[in-house]
């Protein structure tokens, strides 16, 4: 099975409709699959609700899909650095599913193990917790938090082979492989493609089972979030 396509928007034919669930895997800029995002506002879909630690900056990442108004939702954990997200969202124009950071991460580990859903003390007495079912356990309160499971999840990853054995960089890893398991279709973003094979076992992060299309992208951007420079004297 050929799991390669040519360009993004060819990753992506056929795939992705409006109104889906879509997970997108990094951590602010961090590992974020930047071919995919812009395939996927230029593919011109809409109404999506969007699981992402965060929405990406004004101008890059999941912010392009702010701009456009594709988004109708997001399940975040972190809604800072995006001026165009905070106007939507007070003025109404975009929901948000506020979600603690390791729930998050649970939320779709959770869903790529088959577990439906599991209990935390995360967010107990706040407005987390509003609408959802408390249990006690040992004399202790916990929120119950469903899974998810995203109809298509958009990941980064540093090299795959050909059957999609997937290896990250580093902490560019962050939420990618909880995306990648947790999605009913998975397409994943690389700086590399080799051979089947090539890629030693203890150097798999993630299995090429959870991986259904394959897009190189060998000169990403990379744009650094946030750049902060220290002045010395003399420099």
């Amino acid at each position: 099975m050929n799991k390669i396509y040519p360009s993004a928007a060819a990753a992506l034919q056929g795939v992705v409709r409006d109104g889906q669930l879509i997970a997108v895997g990094g951590f602010g800029l961090c590992g974020i699959p930047e071919a995919l995002i812009d395939a996927l506002r230029d593919s011109g879909v809409k109404n999506l609700t969007a699981i992402s630690n965060n929405a990406g900056v004004d101008d890059f990442g999941l912010g392009k899909l702010l701009q456009t108004r594709q988004i109708k939702k997001m399940i975040s954990s972190y809604v800072g650095e995006n001026k165009e997200f905070e106007r939507q969202y007070l003025a109404g124009e975009l929901a948000l599913e506020f979600t603690p950071q390791g729930t998050l991460a649970e939320k779709l580990r959770a869903g790529g193990a088959g577990i439906p859903a599991f209990f935390t003390k995360t967010g107990v007495g706040t407005l987390v917790a509003e609408g959802k079912e408390l249990r006690e356990f040992d004399g202790e309160t916990y929120v119950m938090e469903r899974a998810l499971l995203p109809d298509v999840a958009l990941v980064k990853a540093d090299v795959a082979d050909k059957s999609g054995n997937l290896r990250f960089n580093l902490t560019a890893r962050n939420f990618n492989p909880a995306a990648a398991m947790a999605g009913k279709i998975c397409i994943v973003e690389v700086e590399k493609i080799v051979e089947t094979g090539e890629l030693a076992p203890d150097d798999i992060h993630l299995p090429g089972i959870y991986v259904h299309r394959i897009v190189l992208n060998a000169t990403p951007e990379k744009r650094i979030e946030k750049r902060t420079i220290t002045e010395k004297a003399g420099v």
